[in-house]
């Protein structure tokens, strides 16, 4: 693999990494949304990636890493009874997202930790390429 390849691996991942904080971020922010349907509570979303395989030379390793899309969380919404809440339902119920804060922070601790590791191998990378330059003049 050309060491210049690493550079676009790192990249691809730096890209997932910002949209898998981005996604917390979002979910986050809407934690504690209260809604009075259960159609229009927000649902927490999940990034999906991939690694996109490179069969160079014969040898498998990863290209890139790709963004898939953004998926809802499956978990039920939570319903909590407060009727004189202003955006209770005809039954006293509100509705609250399928947000767990407590994962979601993991998740952005993970996520960021994996971003600063990016940065590292390119910054690595970048190191070795002027070190490689340097032994030619």
């Amino acid at each position: 693999m050309s060491l210049m390849r690493v550079f676009d691996i790192a990249g691809s991942a730096l890209n997932a990494q910002a949209v898998r904080l981005n996604t917390v971020a979002s979910n986050l922010a809407n934690a504690e949304s209260i809604s009075s349907s259960i159609d229009t509570t927000y649902r927490a979303r999940e990034p999906v990636f991939a690694a996109i395989l490179n069969d160079q030379f014969g040898a498998q390793g990863v290209a890139e890493v790709k963004v898939m899309g953004i998926l809802e969380s499956p978990a039920p919404i939570r319903r909590e009874y407060r009727p004189d809440h202003p955006a209770a339902d005809a039954q006293g119920y509100v509705y609250l997202p399928n947000v767990n804060v407590v994962e979601q922070l993991t998740d952005m601790l993970s996520a960021s930790r994996s971003y600063q590791d990016n940065i590292e191998v390119a910054n690595t990378a970048k190191s070795l390429v002027s070190r490689t330059l340097e032994l030619g003049a």
